[in-house]
């Protein structure tokens, strides 16, 4: 038996608002079981994330993360997806690494949107330059197609390049650009907060999507202490990411504080046309699992 491999020729067959029902529907099944496994030498890492959802399948993806590669022109992130059958534990496909991470990242932060920020939003603002914010870019536009995208970067060389090759304007000044804005996604490495709580407006809905590590985060506490906070999974992102971990164990915020994620239903939406949102995106194993199977069928 041929074991099929599904690699980056299969995004014309994917779409993100379809991605996001598959995202949804993966949530009405039993909770995931989930395992991982974060080994380090800094500044690099190897994550090994497994799930298995009952109904659906099983799945283990292995990320490299060595960010000095790009100084050697090698792509900083690597890594394999193996997808089994739920029936009888058989290898159903091997998937192309950054084709699965690219839709699970974009897609968990977009199905937060559809549901968290506003459905007016009309400005988006993408914080950081890189391969996930062009993701991002994708994705949105998707859900919010008469949205204006406006593009942030520590390099303004890196912004101005991202905002040529992608429709958007650029921003020079973030302390500037975050109050202008109805939806602030943020896709850096940043291991020290470049959102400031004090930016913030009434009615804004703000995507974090960099920290990934116990020592990573990307907003402040004044941001968390005004937001409502929901997450994509209380259990890949309380413990596990700087985001919510260093605020936690500080007693900044508490575990009550976690208004929703998305096994909690109904309790995941805005609440208040003035209510600021908060998202962290985890994503962990399982949404790997729910994308994977949603590119499988797509594929045929």
């Amino acid at each position: 038996m041929t074991i099929p491999f599904i690699g980056q020729e299969a995004e014309r067959m994917l779409d993100w608002l379809a991605l996001t029902r598959a995202l949804a529907a993966g949530h009405d099944l039993p909770r995931a079981e989930i395992g991982d496994t974060f080994l380090y030498r800094d500044p690099d890492t190897m994550l090994s994330r497994a799930a298995w959802i009952d109904g659906l399948g099983l799945l283990v993806k292995t990320a490299t993360i060595f960010p000095g590669n790009k100084n050697h022109g090698k792509p900083a992130i690597g890594g394999a997806v193996s997808l089994f059958s739920d029936t009888d534990g058989t290898l159903a496909a091997m998937l192309d690494f950054g084709l699965v991470t690219k839709w699970k990242t974009a897609g968990d932060s977009l199905l937060a949107a559809t549901r968290l920020a506003r459905p007016d939003s009309r400005r988006i603002l993408i914080v950081g330059s890189g391969t996930v914010a062009a993701s991002l870019r994708q994705a949105y536009a998707a859900a919010f197609p008469q949205a204006d995208f406006t593009v942030w970067s520590r390099s303004a060389d890196n912004a101005r390049a991202f905002a040529a090759a992608h429709d958007c304007a650029a921003a020079t000044d973030l302390a500037q650009a975050v109050p202008e804005a109805d939806i602030i996604a943020c896709a850096t490495m940043a291991t020290e907060p470049v959102l400031q709580g004090d930016w913030l407006q009434p009615g804004q809905h703000i995507d974090l999507i960099g920290a990934y590590r116990p020592d990573m985060r990307e907003a402040d506490d004044t941001a968390l202490r005004r937001a409502t906070i929901f997450v994509d999974a209380r259990a890949t992102t309380l413990d596990h990411i700087g985001e919510l971990r260093i605020p936690l164990a500080a007693g900044t915020i508490t575990a009550d504080d976690i208004a929703a994620d998305y096994y909690d239903g109904s309790a995941f939406k805005r609440r208040a046309e003035d209510e600021i949102t908060l998202f962290k995106n985890g994503g962990g194993a399982h949404l790997d699992l729910m994308t994977s199977r949603y590119i499988l069928d797509a594929v045929g």
